[in-house]
């Protein structure tokens, strides 16, 4: 069997199609359990892979969407989502009770339970973003707007610093246009 036959890829794909955006779930040969084996396995840089993180504040559960290049700022969180109360990192059962998805190959979109949902801004930076598709070999690229949008995320930069575990490979800046061939150009 394919792992894009599998239920939980087939939910992220159905969420595909209904949110209007193209089913472009891709299978992987190697795992992209974690961002540096998805940015691996991709050939693009760490900080594209979108990292969907379940945490629990007091007693509710929510998700952040982290660059896979920076470290979410867990007693960030209650400030971003309004919540009273101590933070945790869930745990795999509760992961997958909530999410419907295995830890590894959890996708921000297809969620069997509706969660609130915070984006790291420094997503941003590039223009081509990849996110788990239900399984840890399946992935798929979004738009930080589309990704935005399907998830309703509220978006912040307070959320996640850079991991300094992992090299900076940022996404090139655009040039601006008060520059021009390395001089500044007159008004």
């Amino acid at each position: 069997m394919t792992f894009l036959a599998k239920p939980a890829v087939i939910k992220v794909r159905v969420a595909l199609k209904k949110s209007g955006l193209k089913d472009s779930v891709m299978e992987l040969e190697q795992t992209a359990k974690t961002a540096v084996e998805a940015a691996s396995a991709l050939g693009c840089p760490v900080g594209a892979i979108i990292k969907s993180l379940v945490f629990v504040i007091d007693r509710r559960m929510v998700m952040a969407l982290v660059a896979g290049d920076h470290r979410c700022i867990q007693d960030n969180l209650p400030t971003a989502f309004n919540i009273k109360g101590s933070v945790r990192k869930a745990n795999a059962g509760e992961v997958k009770d909530i999410t419907g998805f295995t830890i590894g190959g959890v996708s921000p979109v297809g969620l069997t339970n509706p969660l609130p949902i915070v984006i790291d801004r420094s997503l941003k930076r590039f223009d081509d973003l990849f996110a788990a598709g239900g399984h840890p070999h399946a992935v798929f690229p979004i738009a930080f707007n589309d990704l935005q949008r399907m998830t309703d995320g509220i978006v912040s930069w307070n959320i996640a610093k850079p991991d300094q575990d992992i090299p900076a490979k940022n996404a090139p800046l655009k040039r601006s246009a008060t520059f021009l061939k390395g001089k500044i150009r007159e008004k």
